[in-house]
C-alpha cells in the first residue's frame, strides 16, 4: 500500500493524539483518577438508588485523596469489625487475656466425696472450647479441669456443676439482631460463659431430592435439645440452604431448608444457652471419668437467688486463660466471628465501666473515639460489634479516620495481620442483606500508604457481580 502524504499527516497526527493522551493520564493525580473511576462507577444501571459512600486518605501525608458522600451513616456490615477489633486494642492492648475460673463451694470428706457444687465461672472469654486453639479446644480444657479436680482429692460430687453466666446477666442477644439470625452460628448470642463459640454442629443424610434429611449426629453434649427437622434433600450444586430457629434458654430447635445431595458439610446453629452447655459438657466428662455427679448440671441464671451461689465461699481450683487478645483479633477479622466482636465490646465496656451492659459498651465505643480523634457520636451510631445488626449507622469518613489512627499505633502489626487479603488487597470485608463494604490499606508505588473505606447499600443484581465492579473501582489504587 502506498501511503499520500495527507495520509501521513493523519496518521502523525493521531500517534501524536494518542502520545499527548496518554501524558496527560499518567500524570493525573490519584484523586483525578479515583474521581473518574467512581464516577463511571456511580453510574451503573445496578446503583440507581443505592446509597454509596467512599473515603480514602493518604497516611503518610495524614491528607484527604478523596471523599464521596463520607458523612453518610450506613449500614456496615462485617466492616465494623475493624472498629471494634481497633478499639479493644488500643483500651485493653493486645495481650489481655479473659479469665475462666474453676471453683468449688462445700467440704471435701475423707472418702473424697463433695458435699456442695463445682462451679465454672466466666469473664466472656469467646474461645472457650474453640478448635481455633490447642489450648482452647473442648478436649483439652475438659482434661485439665477434670484432672485439677482429681488433684483436689474430689472422687465423688454429692451436688451439682454450676455455669456462671452473672458477670453478663445472662445470655443476650445483642439489640438489632433479627429473628432469622439468631438460630444460626452467625447469630449466637453472648454470655459471660461462652462453649465451643456457642454453635452446635449437625449432620445430615441427603436422601432423595425433595424428601427429608435425616438428622445423623449432633454436637456432644446437646442430646437433651427437641429438635424439629423440616429439611429436605436439595438439587446436586445448591449447597447449604440450613436455617436454624431458635431463641436463648430455649431446649426447641426448628430447622428447615434443603442440603444438597452431594453435600458433605456440618451444619452450625446457635447454642441456646452455652453456660448450661459447658456444665454438662464437664458433668458429663467426670462421669466418664468414674467421678459421679449427683446433682443436674444448671447456671446462675437458671438459679438466680439460689443459696448455692454464695461465690464468697468457694475455693480455687483452676484459673484458664485465654488467648492474648491479639490471637483473638486475628480469627476475628480473619474469619469473621461474630461472636468475637460481641466479647470484645464488652470486654471494653466492662474495663471501662464494670456495670457497663451491651448496650452501654456500644456508647461507650462512641464516646472513646469521639474524644479520641473529634468523630461526632452520630457517625458512629452501633448497636453490636460485630455489623450483624442492620440497625448500625457508620460513615466512612468515620472509619477511615480510625483506620489511620490505627497506622501510627504499637499494634498495628497484629491488626494489619489480622485483615483478609482480597482482590490483593488487605481489607475487610462485610455483606448482609442489600450491604456491601471494604475497608482496608493499601501501599502506593511511591511507597505511600493510604485507608480506605468503601459502603454500597441497596444495590440491585447479585453480590458477586457488585463485588467486582467494587474491586475494578479499588483497582485503580494499583495503577498509582
Amino acid at each position: 500500500m502506498i501511503f499520500k502524504p495527507t495520509h501521513l499527516k493523519k496518521v502523525a497526527s493521531a500517534l501524536l493524539l494518542f502520545l499527548f493522551s496518554m501524558q496527560i493520564g499518567s500524570g493525573q493525580s490519584l484523586n483525578q483518577k479515583i474521581a473518574t473511576a467512581y464516577d463511571t462507577f456511580l453510574n451503573l444501571p445496578e446503583l440507581r438508588g443505592s446509597a454509596v459512600s467512599f473515603t480514602i486518605k493518604n497516611t503518610t501525608k495524614n491528607t484527604s485523596v478523596f471523599e464521596s458522600k463520607e458523612a453518610l451513616g450506613l449500614p456496615t456490615a462485617s466492616t465494623l469489625k475493624v472498629i471494634t477489633s481497633a478499639t479493644a486494642l488500643d483500651i485493653l492492648g493486645e495481650d489481655y487475656r479473659f479469665k475462666t475460673s474453676l471453683s468449688y463451694q462445700g467440704e471435701i470428706d475423707e472418702s473424697g466425696t463433695l458435699k456442695g457444687n463445682i462451679i465454672i465461672t466466666g469473664t466472656g472469654d469467646p474461645s472457650l472450647g474453640s478448635d481455633r486453639f490447642e489450648q482452647t479446644n473442648r478436649n483439652t480444657i475438659l482434661k485439665k479441669w477434670v484432672a485439677k479436680i482429681k488433684d483436689a482429692g474430689i472422687k465423688e460430687v454429692q451436688g451439682k456443676i454450676i455455669g456462671d453466666d452473672s458477670r453478663y446477666d445472662g445470655y443476650q442477644a445483642p439489640g438489632g439482631y433479627s429473628w432469622s439470625d439468631l438460630g444460626n452460628y452467625y447469630g449466637a448470642g453472648l454470655s459471660s460463659l461462652n462453649w465451643e463459640e456457642n454453635k452446635i454442629g449437625v449432620n445430615f443424610k441427603p436422601s432423595s431430592i425433595g424428601n427429608k434429611a435425616e438428622i445423623t449426629s449432633l454436637s456432644p453434649g446437646y442430646e437433651y435439645l427437641q429438635i424439629i427437622n423440616k429439611v429436605t434433600t436439595g438439587r446436586k450444586g445448591t449447597g447449604d440452604q440450613v436455617y436454624g430457629f431458635l431463641a436463648p434458654y430455649s431446649n426447641l430447635v426448628f430447622l428447615r431448608g434443603s442440603y444438597a445431595t452431594d453435600l458433605k458439610k456440618t451444619i452450625e446453629v446457635s447454642s441456646p444457652d452455652p453456660a448450661l452447655a459447658v456444665a454438662n459438657a464437664l458433668t458429663n466428662e467426670l462421669e466418664k471419668s468414674s467421678i459421679p455427679v449427683s446433682g443436674v448440671p444448671s447456671t446462675s441464671t437458671l438459679l438466680a437467688g439460689n443459696h448455692e451461689l454464695n461465690l464468697k465461699n468457694t475455693r480455687l481450683l483452676d484459673e484458664h486463660f485465654s488467648p492474648l487478645l491479639g490471637e483473638l483479633v486475628y480469627w476475628f477479622n480473619k474469619k469473621s466471628i461474630n461472636l468475637y466482636g460481641e466479647a470484645l465490646l464488652m470486654a471494653v465496656g466492662k474495663f471501662t465501666n464494670p456495670n457497663s451492659s451491651h448496650s452501654n459498651a456500644a456508647r461507650l465505643i462512641r464516646k472513646y473515639w469521639n474524644q479520641k480523634l473529634s468523630i461526632p457520636s452520630h457517625q458512629l451510631n452501633i448497636y453490636d460489634g460485630s455489623g450483624l445488626s442492620q440497625q448500625n449507622r457508620v460513615t466512612t469518613s468515620a472509619m477511615t479516620a480510625i483506620m489511620a489512627y490505627a497506622k501510627t499505633k504499637g499494634w498495628y502489626a497484629t491488626f494489619y495481620k489480622s485483615l483478609p487479603v482480597i482482590n490483593g488487597i488487605h481489607m475487610k470485608s462485610g455483606t448482609i442483606g442489600g450491604v456491601l463494604g471494604y475497608t482496608g490499606y493499601y501501599q502506593l508505588k511511591n511507597g505511600e500508604h493510604i485507608a480506605f473505606s468503601l459502603l454500597v447499600n441497596n444495590y440491585a443484581g447479585g453480590a458477586s457481580a457488585m463485588r467486582q465492579k467494587m474491586f475494578r473501582l479499588l483497582d485503580t489504587l494499583k495503577s498509582y
